[in-house]
């Protein structure tokens, strides 16, 4: 697959998803050509990592910004200065605490147009732990069975963001966590994507169902719908359908939100951590062939984020 990038080199880190580049510069303005054989790593492999890139915030906001609109930010203080730009961090004092983004899960899937991109840089990173790993929601869909693909092209799932974010959740635990987090009666709103999505860059299908936002199947309780999404969590982020990441000061890691789940580990109690986040706003998730509602074509449309 290497020799169709003349500008950079791409090196994967599994056989199943992920490769770190080497040859591009994101501290400056990327060339054309150079933007243009990451944007095909990134369809390629799903996950891209760049090591030792010495960025400041609006050089990662410059990044991003080439792949599209900033996504919206719910639920999360941003930076002050910077709206785009959530600091994903986790002190050292914050022993026996949840970590933010420690568990399998779709960023902001509850959203109407939920972000195409996450892109996080490493500024401060424990000695040991802290690692991210990913799973391909592609190959979670065509290791099904026929059968089961069949069933659930016809399906649509609701998400929301209740289960972290809602009233009266005390997931985060103590206030003085040096993330804000916000618990709201927005968060107890349900909307309903396709169970199994189209990635329109690849015209893959991909699995699009996780157990944080995930909460039952359209026209059934979330008691019928729970079997079967425990099938499906299970299936999904099984190991041989992942790679991992370690980070380093300086590592840039951007995946595909639409086709990849991610889980932060929280094995380094005691040492801080922090990364710049920023994402990329998405379409509306779509299935070919298939309304989100219904049967008929449709095609892929922008749409506003919810929040």
């Amino acid at each position: 697959m290497n020799s169709i990038y003349h500008h950079i080199r791409v090196m994967p880190l599994t056989g199943v998803l992920g490769a770190e580049i080497e040859g591009a510069d994101l501290t400056m303005p990327l060339p054309d050509p150079v933007f243009e054989e990451i944007e095909q790593a990134f369809t390629d492999h799903s996950v891209l990592v760049f090591r030792d890139q010495d960025m400041s915030i609006e050089d990662q906001k410059r990044f991003t910004r080439r792949f599209g609109e900033f996504g919206f930010e719910p639920y999360v203080d941003t930076m002050k200065e910077h709206p785009e730009v959530i600091e994903v961090l986790k002190e050292a004092s914050e022993s026996g605490m949840l970590n933010f983004g420690g568990n399998w899960h779709s960023d902001w899937s509850f959203q109407e147009a939920p972000p195409r991109a996450t892109i996080l840089h490493a500024k401060e990173i424990p000695p040991f732990g802290g690692d991210t790993c990913f799973a391909s929601m592609y190959l979670a869909y065509d290791t099904l069975s026929d059968g089961m693909k069949a069933m659930l092209e016809g399906l649509n799932v609701m998400h929301s963001a209740r289960r972290p974010y809602g009233v009266g959740n005390k997931l985060f635990g103590k206030f003085n966590r040096a993330m804000k987090i916000h618990n709201t009666e927005e968060a107890h709103a349900e909307l309903a994507h396709p169970a199994v999505r189209t990635v329109p860059e690849s015209g893959r299908k991909a699995l699009f169902v996780n157990p944080v936002y995930s909460i039952r199947f359209e026209n059934m309780s979330e008691r019928e719908s729970r079997p079967l999404l425990e099938f499906l969590h299970a299936h999904a982020t099984r190991i041989e359908l992942t790679c991992r990441v370690r980070w380093a000061p300086g590592t840039l890691t951007m995946w595909d939100n639409r086709c990849v789940q991610h889980n932060a580990m929280n094995d380094y109690d005691g040492y801080r951590r922090l990364l710049h986040r920023t994402t990329v706003r998405g379409e509306r998730p779509w299935l070919e062939g298939r309304a989100p509602g219904g049967s008929g074509e449709r095609e892929p449309a922008l749409a506003q984020s919810a929040g």
